[in-house]
């Protein structure tokens, strides 16, 4: 190889070597004055003139060359540069999905698996794996009867030939949870098939709802109180009936959801979690915020996502003893500081529907602030645009004593549409949530950005601030900057993180 590019170099030199050795020759005979045949001079100088032509044909055909190799070379840097874009866009995509599967995930109360042909786990959500009490270890590639108990498994083998012959099935039956309660199982087995008609696998789609005697044993506890004390009693009570031993084995499940939940809230047994809210403007000076999650705690130290324990907390009217325990947690966590005036971070608390239309909270979370000697402007309390449309009245004096003692209040979800104006005309607030499916299409659909742009200036003409959730893209808060959005949340802001 090394002979082969030596020879090359020597071709593509040897007429300019020729054509300098035969002018130093005719040079030398000129200065010397050596006596020649004519014949001999001529053929000296019409050797001299081919080899000069021969050298503008190289010079001419390996410019040509690098011409050629120059369109290669660039054709080949725009196709690299193009593979990079790819590239670049196919990672930012796969982040995006990742993201919007994280937050599927985190929120979605069904829980989701996907199997191939071999039943071995592919994919499962966090519901699924929070209802076996296992790692994602211990689920990933594992065959289903592996991981399932015998109850569980035992209920779905039957369909498992039908769904990898391609068929849908739909299902219902009653399963217990590991801690014995309950639970109507809506099931779904979804057949994965490509486009030959071969099966890959199969989906798991299960809604794990509470036993419908549950529901009319609560009935009863729906029209109890949302004060501490007759909580309290109505707990006692339960108790005192799942301990009577004439109840049947039937009446005792149904009553034990709803004392499960009074047991959670009495014993404290839920995990506090935050997730940032930003401002959005460059080298702002307006404080963070940080909205407050809830998780409740399982067997094995595990932690399930509000979508899988609210719906039951809001259908046993207990949403406002929780949203009690809530509020006097955050107060205590903020007392602990070293000092609550040095605390440059405001929180957000969910309020729900029914601790609107409870008239003694403002005055409990007022107590509780006095009593503790925390800044009530520590506290912003978000109310949702459909909570506050249902009982626009109750909304409205709950936002007056809120802010009357110096917390702030935050109307979530909101819309531009007629009833979402008409609520602001009656209800006094200081920041307005955009809804974040507005948020999602801003950058694709032109009638969305207007509807946010809008939002923006109704917020400024009644001087409140504005936040936009589900921020999942810097080119989406690069958007939101440029229309004067004041705070941003979501993903690519900050994932959520425990307030310990």
């Amino acid at each position: 190889m090394l002979k082969n590019a030596l020879g090359d170099t020597i071709k593509h030199y040897s007429m300019v070597f020729l054509s300098i050795t035969i002018a130093i020759a005719l040079f030398a005979i000129s200065l010397i004055n050596l006596t020649l045949e004519p014949v001999w001079i001529f053929s000296l100088w019409g050797c001299l003139i081919l080899s000069l032509l021969g050298v503008i044909v190289q010079l001419v055909v390996i410019e040509k060359k690098i011409k050629n190799y120059s369109s290669q070379l660039l054709a080949s840097k725009e196709r690299l540069t193009n593979e990079i874009k790819h590239r670049l866009w196919a990672e930012k995509t796969t982040s995006e999905i990742k993201v919007k599967s994280q937050f599927i995930d985190e929120n979605i109360p069904v829980m989701l698996a996907y199997f191939n042909t071999d039943q071995r786990c592919r994919y499962h959500n966090r519901i699924f794996r929070s209802w076996f009490g296992l790692k994602p270890d211990q689920i990933d590639g594992h065959l289903l009867q592996e991981f399932t108990n015998e109850e569980f498994f035992s209920g779905m083998k039957s369909f498992m030939p039908e769904v990898i012959a391609g068929k849908t099935i739909h299902n219902e039956r009653t399963l217990k949870s590991t801690k014995g309660f309950p639970y109507i199982f809506s099931e779904q087995y979804l057949p994965h098939i490509d486009g030959k008609g071969n099966t890959l696998g199969f989906y798991i789609l299960i809604t794990p709802r509470s036993h419908e005697k549950c529901r009319t044993s609560v009935k009863n506890i729906s029209s109890v109180s949302v004060e501490d004390n007759e909580l309290v009693k109505a707990n006692s009570i339960t108790k005192q009936e799942t301990e009577d031993s004439k109840l049947n084995e039937q009446s005792y499940q149904s009553d034990i959801t709803a004392a499960r939940i009074l047991q959670a809230i009495d014993g404290g047994e839920f995990n506090l979690y935050c997730q940032k809210i930003a401002p959005i403007a460059l080298n702002s000076s307006s404080l963070v915020h940080q909205e407050i999650l809830i998780r409740m705690a399982e067997e094995e130290n595990n932690l399930m996502p509000p979508g899988s324990f609210l719906p039951f907390v809001d259908q046993f009217k207990m949403m406002p003893k929780l949203d009690r325990w809530i509020v006097e947690k955050i107060i205590q966590w903020l007392s602990t500081q070293s000092s609550s005036s040095e605390v440059d971070q405001v929180f957000c608390i969910n309020v729900a529907r029914d601790t609107l239309c409870d008239v003694r909270f403002p005055g409990f979370v007022q107590s509780k602030l006095e009593e503790r000697n925390v800044r009530p402007g520590l506290l912003c309390f978000e109310v949702e645009e459909a909570d506050a449309e249902s009982n626009s009245s109750a909304a409205q004096k709950f936002a007056e004593k809120i802010r009357k003692f110096g917390s702030s209040v935050s109307l979530c979800g909101f819309s531009h549409n007629q009833s979402a104006l008409d609520l602001l005309n009656k209800m006094k607030v200081d920041y307005l949530k955009i809804d974040g499916s507005l948020i999602c299409n801003i950058l694709n659909d032109n009638d969305d950005l207007e509807e946010v742009t809008k939002i923006g200036k109704l917020a400024a003409s009644i001087n409140a601030k504005t936040i936009a959730e589900l921020v999942e893209t810097d080119e989406v808060v690069n958007k939101l900057r440029e229309i004067g959005i004041d705070y941003v949340q979501g993903f690519y802001i900050a994932k959520p993180f425990s307030l310990k």
